[in-house]
C-alpha cells in the first residue's frame, strides 16, 4: 500500500500522471479520469482543481480562490485544505 500524503501550506497538488482533468459532455460536468475510475467536479471543485497544477502551493491556491469568490480565507482555506486532502486520500492529488 502506497504511503499516505498529507498535504500542508508548502504542499504544491497536482493530478497524478494516470488522471486527467476533462469535459465529460455526456454528464455535462468536468470529471477527473483515472484508469476504471470517474471523479465528478462540481463547479467550485473544478475551480480548486484547475488551479493545481505541481507549481502553485497550496497557499497559492487558496489565495487565487479566495481573491476569485471574495470569501473570507479562512473558510476558503479550510474547504480547499478538506476537499484536497480527501482527494489526495483518495489518489487522485498528489504533491
Amino acid at each position: 500500500m502506497a504511503e499516505r500524503i498529507v498535504l500542508d501550506d508548502a504542499s504544491k497538488p497536482k493530478l497524478p500522471r494516470h488522471a486527467k482533468l476533462r469535459f465529460d459532455k455526456a454528464r455535462d460536468k468536468w470529471v477527473i479520469l483515472a484508469p476504471e475510475r470517474v471523479f465528478e467536479l462540481d463547479e467550485i471543485a473544478h475551480a480548486v482543481i484547475s488551479l493545481c497544477d505541481g507549481e502553485t502551493t497550496l497557499v497559492g491556491v487558496i489565495d487565487k480562490l479566495a481573491e476569485k469568490f471574495e470569501a473570507p480565507r479562512e473558510v476558503i482555506a479550510r474547504d480547499v485544505a478538506n476537499m484536497l486532502q480527501r482527494l489526495a486520500d483518495r489518489g487522485f492529488v498528489v504533491a
